[in-house]
């Protein structure tokens, strides 16, 4: 089997496809990056604060993310299958588990925001300012819930663009708003993190107009309508939880698992946090073009095998794999080049800058082998159904591996913060390697049943 397909139609449609993905988390990075240099100004609390609080929403977003992702399987084999009936009702099905998922979490921030920012530090400063954050952004639940997964099902039917252009309207507005209100621009109080908070929300209400919006009142690929909302979607909830809801309990687990590398830097010490923040920015700058290939690659190989091409599918796959590499060398790299004047934009301490530097050099490490992983675990092996297969490996190396030897690192044998953040992404080496050989071997192609 050839490393790389020579159809140039395949990279066109990839293009086409991973485009617009890897544009709009570029806007969003580009989003997270202006946010963390505008609470620099302001000192470490503040950004420690904040990067702590959106922990946990992380923890909201990456579920949302496996709802998404777990139902866009679906929509993309049923797409190439041409079942639209199938197709809607698995929008519906999606919808009502967000909506219990976002009341979930709204009722937890509400009740109980001090304990929750507890659990990351012990410094009572941040817990402050996190719970201020976090009481604020709980409208965000609902609004970038239903915008996270409505986009990720419109790029599963080829619609990409929209979702693209509700971040470009979004970023636009969360950077206009977070100067006017951390700062107090144009007559506006200045509200520091609380303001970041304020500028966030107004952005999700635009967000989620722009991209339901435009399923309920323009789209005509899936065809759903606000009536639809209450259609009887029994015959096909045995095949959602088969397929879909695997994907929801990996990422879940996954958004638990950094919440609790969180955990192990936030106990380390505010320092940690602080630098930590400007290293995940950077390393979200590098691998936007891995999440756009990710996200293609699932959607490219459900259409295919929905078509009942399942050797082309192995073939893509191949093809994908290739890819990860060789885009995970271009990540290494560009965080090598940009780690300096990146960390240089920060108001931080000595202390701080050099560790942030200390941990770009591990991200480096880890985008090497995390871009082939992401790629297969989160695209191709996913499209195919292979979503208990995922689970497992998710629980299993994450939970297992990572997290016990990044505590072990940092506090019982206090290793430099290099190999703390290298022990705490063990898995994402592991999985490399994992999933190459489950690639290789042809069992992740699952078939699935329309209704």
């Amino acid at each position: 089997m050839q490393l790389f397909v020579r159809d140039r139609k395949f990279y066109a449609t990839l293009t086409a496809f991973a485009l617009p993905i890897a544009a709009q988390s570029l806007i969003t990075v580009g989003v997270n990056m202006a946010d963390n240099i505008m609470l620099g100004q302001l000192g470490e609390t503040p950004m420690s604060g904040v990067t702590l609080a959106n922990n946990f929403i992380s923890i909201y977003q990456i579920m949302c993310m496996g709802l998404g992702m777990g139902a866009s399987v679906l929509t993309s084999r049923f797409f190439g299958m041409r079942e639209q009936t199938s197709l809607k009702k698995t929008v519906v099905l999606m919808f009502r588990l967000e909506f219990i998922i976002a009341t979930f979490f709204a009722l937890v921030t509400w009740l109980v925001p001090g304990e929750i920012m507890g659990i990351y530090t012990p410094d009572a400063d941040v817990i402050a300012v996190g719970v201020g954050y976090l009481l604020i952004s709980i409208p965000c639940y609902y609004l970038n819930g239903y915008a996270v997964t409505t986009s990720l099902i419109l790029r599963s039917v080829g619609k990409a663009t929209v979702p693209l252009i509700s971040s470009v309207c979004s970023f636009f507005i969360n950077i206009f708003f977070n100067w006017v209100f951390i700062f107090g621009r144009l007559g506006a109080p200045a509200m520091g993190a609380n303001g970041a908070a304020l500028g966030t929300l107004l952005a999700r209400i635009v967000e989620f107009a722009v991209t339901v919006g435009y399923l309920f009142l323009r789209d005509d690929k899936i065809g759903l309508r606000i009536r639809d909302l209450v259609m009887n979607v029994r015959d096909l909830v045995r095949e959602y939880i088969r397929i879909s809801i695997p994907v929801l309990v990996s990422d879940t687990l996954l958004g638990l698992g950094n919440s609790a590398v969180a955990v192990v830097m936030g106990h380390i010490g505010a320092t940690f946090v602080a630098a930590n923040s400007i290293t995940t920015v950077v390393m979200q700058l590098a691998t936007v073009v891995i999440q756009g290939i990710s996200q293609a690659s699932c959607t490219m190989t459900g259409i295919t095998l929905g078509e009942g091409d399942s050797k082309k599918a192995q073939s893509q796959g191949v093809t994908f794999a290739a890819l990860g590499v060789v885009i995970g060398m271009f990540g290494c790299a560009l965080i090598l080049l940009l780690r300096g004047p990146i960390v240089g934009a920060y108001n931080i301490s000595e202390e701080t800058r050099a560790l942030a530097t200390e941990l770009m050099n591990a991200v480096a490490v880890v985008i090497l082998f995390q871009s082939a992983n992401s790629i297969l675990t989160k695209g191709v092996l996913r499209g195919g159904g292979d979503t208990k297969f995922l689970m497992v490996a998710d629980i299993l190396f994450l939970w297992v591996c990572s997290i016990p030897l990044g505590a072990l690192a940092g506090f019982v044998f206090h290793w430099p913060g290099f190999w703390i953040f290298i022990m705490l992404r063990m898995d994402q080496f592991i999985k490399a390697i994992w999933c190459i050989f489950r690639l290789k071997s042809g069992k992740w192609i699952k078939k699935i049943q329309s209704v």
